[in-house]
C-alpha cells in the first residue's frame, strides 16, 4: 500500500532529466505527499485523451495529476483509486487499458508507511540506500464530467513486500529504478507478460529504513522536520533489523 511519499527537489529535477526533459517545471520540495492531492507525473504525450483511440508521438511530458483514479467510463468521479495491485492490473476493468497503454512515473525521494504498536502509530521511512531518487510506478487516466470538465488522475502500482517492509506492512509501492524508466514508459509495449517482471519488488538490501517522530502522521504537516527521526517520546518502537 501507498498512501504517503516524499518528493525533494534536487530529486525531482534529477529524475526528470534521467527521462530527456529539456524543460523543468517548478517545484518545491513536499515532505509529506497524500492521496487526493495533485502530483507530479511523467508520461508520453497523447494526440487524443481517452476515451478516443490511443495516439502518441512518443514524446513525454511532465504533468500534474489527482492522486485518485476515475476511470474514464465511470459514471461518476466518486473519490477515485490511490493504490493499483500488480497482481490484477491485466484483468481488472479499472486499470487494464491504463496498464497497456496509460503508464506514469512519479518521481519520489521516499515513502511512508506506518507500525501499529497497540495504540500508537509509528511512521517510517523507506529509500533507497544510495540514497538517490526513483519513480513509483503509475497509471493514469482522463475523465471527462457530464459538464465537460476534464479529470486526469492516477493509481500508484503496489506489490508484495519485500523482507524490510514485510514486518510493517503486507503491500509496498512498486520502485522503479533510473534504468526501468524507459521500458515503463514505452508506447509501443503493450503486452503485460512483458511489463509484469518490472512490477517486483526490489532487494531489501538496497534499501533504507528510518523510524520518524509523529508529525508526518498528520496530512496537515509538510515541511522538513517531517523527517525527522524517532525519540524517546514516540514510545516502543519496532526493529527492522535485517
Amino acid at each position: 500500500m501507498c498512501t504517503r511519499f516524499l518528493l525533494l527537489q534536487q530529486h525531482f529535477r534529477e529524475v526528470l532529466e534521467r527521462l530527456g526533459l529539456d524543460q523543468v517545471p517548478e517545484f518545491a520540495s513536499r515532505y509529506n505527499i497524500a492521496p487526493g492531492t495533485p502530483i507530479p507525473a511523467v508520461r508520453t504525450k497523447v494526440k487524443k485523451p481517452p476515451p478516443g483511440p490511443h495516439e502518441t508521438d512518443g514524446t513525454r511530458e511532465c504533468v500534474s495529476l489527482h492522486w485518485g483514479l476515475t476511470p474514464a467510463w465511470a459514471k461518476t468521479r466518486g473519490a477515485g483509486i490511490m493504490n493499483a495491485r500488480a497482481e490484477t492490473l491485466a484483468g481488472k476493468p479499472s486499470f487494464r487499458d491504463a496498464f497497456r497503454t496509460r503508464r506514469c512515473v512519479i518521481p519520489a525521494s521516499g515513502f511512508y508507511e506506518w507500525a501499529v504498536l497497540g495504540r500508537t502509530r509509528q511512521p517510517w521511512l523507506f529509500r533507497r540506500g544510495d540514497g538517490q531518487p526513483f519513480g513509483l510506478a503509475g497509471l493514469w487516466e482522463s475523465w471527462r464530467a457530464p459538464d465537460g470538465t476534464v479529470l486526469e488522475s492516477c493509481a500508484i502500482i503496489t506489490t508484495e513486500p519485500n523482507d524490510l517492509i514485510r514486518p510493517i506492512h503486507h503491500r509496498m509501492p512498486v520502485m522503479l529504478s533510473p534504468d526501468q524508466f524507459d521500458p515503463w514508459l514505452d508506447p509501443r509495449e503493450t503486452d503485460p507478460d512483458r511489463l509484469s517482471p518490472m512490477l517486483r519488488p526490489p532487494d531489501a538490501g538496497a534499501m533504507s529504513a528510518t523510524a520518524l517522530a509523529p508529525r508526518v502522521n498528520s496530512v496537515r504537516h509538510d515541511d522538513p522536520a517531517c523527517l525527522d527521526p524517532a525519540g524517546t517520546e514516540t514510545g516502543p518502537q519496532l526493529s527492522l533489523e535485517m
